[in-house]
């Protein structure tokens, strides 16, 4: 259907290989495979000091148990911005808190506003989600320094950077995941890894760590794994917990997808790389991030750019539709939802930028094999899109 996807998932020979094997072994549920993945992906994040890091079954859930391992509940308060997926509010509401609502910086940078962060700071805060939001760091040396002083914690929504950098310090830059208090991942199909659904939660806090490991699991004390392997005989449930592991089939593909990402990271830069100069020729458009220097390591995920304003968005994506390219909006802010505008926990004051670039964002295709002639061909017709679209509202 698609001259050019949004995304296009290619999986690996080594992919197949690695599921197979893992069916092949007769143990399915958490067990070595899911170990080894998370050996490897904290020694990605961090081959000096690695963090802890617990494998999951998605992203949402890795950002329940951050919250509830920081032991966020009713009566706290946890300040995330509008422009993110719904999950990252969605989940400190699961625990009872009252989430409330921060803006973006600005048309050039889509992560959220420090200074709208430090203005809705109450003395019921108890923790901030930053969003890496396209795989683009938010300004976590000043957030992490404020929130430190006042004894909130920040927890890092990476669902688009596994394997960013930032800089927070004087020192060399650090990755995402491993600054705030908790980090929490993505591995749902269209991220920079996949397995298929799944994710990762990371902490460098041993307290923190042991927490997340029985939130994980029921709260049990002993594993399936343990008792298999006769390391225990029985368990005691000391937490309220739930079921969110990961499987092997899952972590296997978890392994074989982390060691092509710093690849496949370096190619979607090129693309970005390839994309820019023609996006800067289509008068009025806007590319969030354009001028930013990477920060160490980078990880593009999404390609958002802001239309000429007064631009009708549907127009340009029925016109890319017609043209076989393939176009998203990430994401419609929070605080348009029906839910979140009815909510008595939600707060959602003053979100200047975001009403501003909400109706102009539009997110091209982004994927580590797209030829440059796709690049070239999906900007050619954006412009002829957006040519037409200028010429039917002059008077």
């Amino acid at each position: 259907m698609w001259k050019v996807s949004l995304c296009d998932l290619r999986l690996h020979p080594d992919d197949h290989r690695a599921v197979a094997d893992a069916m092949a072994s007769n143990w399915l549920t958490m067990g070595p495979r899911t170990q080894a993945f998370e050996e490897a992906f904290a020694h990605a994040l961090d081959p000096v000091a690695p963090p802890f890091a617990f494998a999951v079954s998605n992203c949402t859930v890795a950002l329940h148990m951050a919250y509830n391992a920081l032991g966020v509940g009713p009566g706290d308060e946890v300040i995330v911005p509008s422009l993110t997926f719904v999950a990252t509010a969605n989940a400190a509401l699961y625990t009872g808190a009252t989430v409330v609502l921060c803006d973006v910086t600005s048309p050039d940078d889509l992560t959220l506003s420090v200074d709208d962060v430090l203005e809705k700071i109450t003395p019921r805060t108890r923790a901030v989600a930053p969003v890496h939001y396209a795989g683009q760091p938010a300004d976590l040396r000043r957030l992490v320094a404020e929130c430190s002083r006042r004894g909130i914690a920040v927890v890092e929504d990476v669902a688009h950077a596994p394997l960013c950098d930032a800089l927070v310090d004087d020192g060399p830059p650090r990755a995402l995941g491993t600054i705030g208090a908790v980090g929490c991942f993505s591995f749902f199909s269209n991220k920079n890894m996949t397995t298929g659904e799944g994710g990762m939660v990371t902490t460098r806090d041993p307290k923190i760590a042991d927490k997340l490991r029985l939130l994980r699991s029921h709260g049990m004390t002993t594993l399936t794994l343990d008792r298999h392997r006769g390391h225990a005989y029985s368990y005691d449930v000391v937490e309220l917990g739930n079921n969110y592991r990961m499987d092997e089939l899952r972590a296997a593909l978890g392994t074989s997808q982390l060691s092509r990402l710093p690849e496949n990271n370096r190619k979607r830069g090129d693309v970005v790389a390839m994309y820019l100069p023609l996006l800067r020729r289509l008068q009025g458009l806007q590319v969030p991030f354009a001028d930013r220097l990477p920060q160490g390591r980078s990880s593009p995920h999404i390609l958002p750019v802001l239309l000429p304003p007064g631009v009708d968005r549907q127009r340009v994506q029925e016109g890319m539709k017609e043209a076989g390219v393939q176009t998203s909006v990430h994401y419609p802010p929070i605080h348009t939802f029906t839910m979140y505008k009815d909510s008595e926990r939600v707060r959602a004051e003053r979100l200047p930028v975001t009403d501003a670039v909400a109706p102009r964002l539009l997110t091209l295709p982004l994927y580590p094999d797209m030829a440059e002639a796709d690049v070239a061909y999906v900007c050619r017709k954006l412009g002829a899109i957006l040519q037409l679209c200028a010429a039917e509202v002059q008077p």
